[in-house]
């Protein structure tokens, strides 16, 4: 088994497309609940139900990692939001996690009785990015995307939307809190920033975040809530669900 201590997160991810194996597949399907495998058989196009199909293979096959639990017998909630957390088996370890994924990427951040969030997105896909900013994201977000030179718009944008989803899906709550209320700033110093809306009442000195760049195709950013803690080490972990277990 792996160790997670208080100071460590583990980001893992799966590059989907390159998972075809069929006797691998095979596997993730037996992994699945009824309620899942009847989730993933509602999906109209094949790559959604691979998709679907090797995000609960990795959050199951991970959070064995550490645990002696069977990647079968986790079982899970979704609490009044929709964010899923561990339901079951009793006596498994405070284990939290959070799941994300895009076109050819899934990505599962874990860490030990702590609020975390991941967010993975594909920078290739068709987006009116800087529209979207004007009408979502705070006016000092909005402020710095337009200083930047248009050809770093961009790639400023999905930084931006990855880190604001990651917070988001730290907290809990999704879309329920607005985009705007809260800011990123990426250009005040080594470490990435944040400030909030006094409506939030959130602590700006609680968190910690991190970009990173597993494919050129690919964004993903990580928030977690350390409270009061030194910052956690993020360790970035690429695997194949099963295969690399052992």
């Amino acid at each position: 088994m792996l160790e997670l201590g208080p100071g460590v997160a583990h980001l893992w991810y799966v590059f989907s497309d390159a998972v075809r194996d069929e006797a691998l597949l095979a596997a993730y399907h037996r992994l699945l609940s009824p309620d899942e495998a009847e989730r993933q058989a509602r999906f109209l196009f094949a790559e959604n139900r691979h998709e679907y199909l090797l995000t609960r293979a990795l959050v199951r096959s991970v959070l064995s990692r550490y645990a002696r639990v069977a990647p079968e017998a986790w079982s899970f909630v979704r609490n009044e939001y929709g964010r899923p957390q561990i339901a079951g088996p009793p006596g498994a370890p405070p284990l939290r996690f959070n799941l994300s994924n895009t076109r050819g990427l899934i990505a599962c951040l874990v860490a030990m009785d702590r609020d975390v969030g991941v967010d993975v997105e594909d920078t290739g896909r068709a987006s009116s990015t800087v529209d979207i900013a004007d009408r979502f994201f705070s006016p000092a977000e909005v402020r710095a995307l337009h200083a930047q030179p248009e050809a770093a718009r961009r790639a400023r944008f999905f930084e931006y939307w990855t880190l604001k989803e990651s917070y988001i899906k730290a907290r809990g709550m999704g879309l329920a809190i607005p985009l705007d209320h809260f800011s990123f700033h990426l250009d005040d110093g080594p470490s990435i920033g944040i400030s909030f809306d006094p409506r939030l009442a959130d602590d700006r000195a609680a968190w910690q975040f991190a970009l990173y760049r597993p494919s050129a195709q690919h964004m993903m950013a990580a928030a977690i809530r350390r409270g009061i803690d030194p910052p956690l080490s993020i360790e970035l972990k690429e695997t194949v669900p099963l295969r690399d277990e052992g």
